[in-house]
């Protein structure tokens, strides 16, 4: 055996080609969007309503901006689904290859795990993971630095928002160890 590393890729043959399609109709994907937004949209205007909407004594409601940027977003939805529904049907253009959803999915799912790491773990451990995991995993940066920078990083949040501006952050099992 030498002292040579030698690594062998061997490709799938039956794996699509990165740059190949992975979602090729703009319209369709402007529709779904459109009509989520829309949705998203009524949910928060029926929330915000329930709020209170108007302006009592004291000034607005809690719902009353809220609400009303609600309707500006379902207005706003409601316009580009029509738009793009009556919009004359051209050739479909690719929306995303594999290789771009591929680096969306590399940001979009960590980020979503740190939102549910939050609530579990706390802000301060939640954000050390996802800053040394994307500066591993997306930046190929050594793990010594990844984690010396996420601690660093992670101290600093705290001393600025929980002990120099009194800021009320999401707080975990670690900092109720802690006694914080």
């Amino acid at each position: 055996m030498s002292n040579l590393d030698v690594e062998i890729i061997v490709e799938d043959p039956t794996a699509p080609e990165a740059d190949s399609p992975a979602v090729t109709d703009t319209r369709t994907v402007e529709i779904v969007i459109s009509l989520l937004l829309v949705t998203l949209a009524l949910t928060l205007g029926i929330d915000n309503y329930r709020t209170g909407i108007a302006w009592d004594s004291t000034g607005p409601q809690a719902g009353y901006f809220p609400f009303y940027l609600s309707v500006i977003l379902g207005g706003a939805s409601a316009y580009g689904l029509v738009a793009t529904y009556l919009a004359r049907r051209e050739p479909s253009e690719t929306f995303v290859t594999r290789a771009q959803l591929r680096r969306v999915l590399l940001v979009f799912v960590p980020t979503v795990l740190f939102c549910f790491g939050v609530q579990y773990l706390g802000m301060y451990v939640a954000s050390f993971l996802l800053i040394a995991a994307f500066m591993r995993g997306v930046g190929k940066i050594a793990w010594s630095k990844s984690l010396v920078t996420a601690a660093v990083f992670t101290v600093i949040m705290f001393v600025t928002f929980d002990v120099a501006f009194d800021v009320i952050m999401p707080k975990g099992p670690l900092e109720a160890a802690l006694g914080r």
